[in-house]
């Protein structure tokens, strides 16, 4: 019925760049916040970037700057464009959808970012 797929996940050393894509498969997409989420080996899962259907973006403190989320309304895909990237942004990177004022979250299957030499 739904779902979310990310792709775009590698190794990639230090100070180098990457983008992930999360194609989305809904008629509504365009009236979902759209979110990047992450999940550090040990680590709780944390919001990386989200943009809303306005078009604004929120982004995390550790990735302002150097990470870029952006939404294809057309082609129903979230971008993150990730760059400057550093050992501690290695995580499996999830994309995530949500209707505003609801808690009934979408999740994708998450891919694999390794950044290291």
């Amino acid at each position: 019925q739904v779902q979310l797929v990310e792709s775009g996940g590698g190794l990639v050393q230090p100070g180098g760049s990457l983008t992930l894509t999360c194609a989305a498969s809904r008629f509504s997409f365009s009236r979902h916040v759209m979110s990047w989420f992450r999940q550090a080996p040990g680590k709780e899962r944390e919001l990386v970037a989200s943009v809303f259907t306005s078009g604004g973006t929120n982004y995390a403190d550790s990735v302002k700057g150097r990470f870029t989320i952006s939404r294809d309304n057309v082609k129903n895909m979230v971008y993150l464009q990730m760059t400057t990237l550093k050992p501690e942004d290695t995580a499996v990177y999830y994309c995530r959808a949500v209707l505003p004022f609801s808690s009934n979250y979408v999740w994708g299957q998450g891919t694999q970012v390794t950044v290291s030499s």
